[in-house]
């Protein structure tokens, strides 16, 4: 374990103290013992941990290695592959394009990806005989909105190996969102695959803001990699956010350890690495520096450093709870973790964020309105404006990244001391 005090973020100056913000720096140090009792029981190769609240920076600390097979140790600006942490940046471009007046929420996607018109939604009928099951295409009930594709509700899935559903099993077999290819022909791909379910019905966790991103580039006359530099990585200062970093940052590259029932090396692609296809949904990587300068643009309502991206309206818009009360859950999304969004732990979701919808229900620590998303490669970050707290963790670890969210927000929740927000 390396306290990093000096580690300097600009625009989040350190606290005179966690006490001077109401944390117990005792009590940090419990989430500081149990991150370095992970790296000592080979749980996990090394992390980042950041804590901040009213604007100030309360705890930045490393663990571990930040490369296991050589031995280094784990440092602050370590760059990362995050994943699902991505979907937050693409659909801050979609909502800078809709404040720009180039689209609206209730715009049908077909009316920017003409392909997607054809799409129909899969039945999967159980044969009776022992066979396949049988998949019966019916045509849709109402067109995919922006909407839908903001909230997981267009009916657009990931495929899940080892699903029993032959319509996720096609996406593996389709290879969609193969590295090789462009944005364009990834919508090809699509495009010839069949909806889970009917748009609107259904909150199922997939390759929604994959399209987004295709739909920015469309709108936008710029590759999806352009336009997140020019309009949003620029402005805010995210200079190590992208969709790979350069060879010249190869000593910065955070990478996972062997892993899983055989220990064998987890599929986490180096954060050098290059590819055609930009993910919209969970191709760029970062370090825990940008993405707390990407939390302080959040937490101020759409600006940061004087730069202003998105009106106060728009952000309340984006962190607010959008799936109707009729919206079913859909069944696989255990694979994905905890945090999920689901009534019966009080979760919902905005437009690019899950959000708490209430005081109970959920297991975990938090506040009615706090937002939050994660990567699948085990970095995890959080925003309470009640608190007015966030904090970011960040790691290479597939296996033990729902535990260790878990232990994140369980970590920084019992070090608040003060009476109030």
């Amino acid at each position: 374990m390396s306290a990093t005090p000096r580690f300097h973020i600009p625009g989040l100056p350190w606290a005179d103290s966690p006490e001077s913000l109401g944390l117990g720096s005792d009590r940090l140090q419990r989430l500081s013992a149990r991150l370095q009792q992970g790296v000592d029981r080979g749980e996990i190769p090394g992390a980042v941990a950041l804590v901040a609240r009213h604007g100030q920076l309360a705890y930045l600390e490393s663990f571990g290695q930040l490369n296991p097979a050589e031995g280094t140790a784990m440092r602050p600006d370590a760059i990362f592959r995050i994943a699902s942490m991505t979907k937050p940046l693409t659909s801050l471009a979609i909502m800078m394009l809709l404040e720009q007046g180039q689209l609206a929420l209730l715009d049908p996607v077909a009316k920017y990806l003409p392909e997607l018109a054809q799409l129909r939604v899969g039945r999967v009928q159980p044969a009776t005989d022992g066979s396949a099951p049988q998949v019966v295409l019916e045509p849709l009930a109402r067109p995919i909105t922006l909407h839908d594709l903001l909230r997981h509700t267009a009916g657009i899935t990931y495929g899940v190996p080892g699903s029993p559903n032959p319509l996720k099993q096609a996406y593996i077999s389709a290879k969609l969102g193969h590295k090789n290819d462009n944005n364009a022909q990834f919508i090809t791909k699509l495009s010839q695959l069949a909806l889970l379910n009917q748009p609107g019905t259904v909150w199922e966790y997939g390759m929604s803001t994959d399209v987004l991103g295709r739909v920015v580039e469309v709108v936008s006359g710029q590759t999806l990699a352009e336009f997140m530099r020019q309009h949003i990585t620029t402005p805010l200062q995210l200079h190590d956010t992208a969709f790979h970093a350069p060879d010249s940052a190869a000593e910065r590259a955070a990478w996972p350890q062997p892993e899983g029932p055989q220990l064998q090396l987890p599929p986490v692609p180096p954060v050098t690495q290059a590819m055609a296809f930009q993910s919209g949904g969970g191709g760029m990587v970062s370090t825990i520096s940008d993405y707390a300068r990407l939390c302080l643009f959040w937490r101020n309502g759409g600006q940061l450093d004087g730069m202003r991206l998105l009106s106060r309206k728009t952000v309340a818009l984006m962190t607010a709870n959008h799936l109707p009360a009729g919206v079913r859950m859909g069944p696989d999304m255990a694979y994905f973790g905890a945090q999920l969004p689901s009534p019966d732990v009080g979760q919902g979701f905005g437009l690019g964020f899950a959000v708490r919808t209430a005081s109970g229900l959920n297991p975990l620590p938090g506040s009615v309105g706090d937002f939050s998303w994660s990567g699948i490669y085990g970095t995890f970050f959080w925003i309470d404006p009640q608190e007015n707290l966030f904090a970011i963790l960040m790691m290479q670890s597939m296996a033990q990244r729902i535990p260790y969210r878990t232990v994140m927000r369980q970590g920084v929740y019992q070090a608040l001391v003060d009476g109030t927000a």
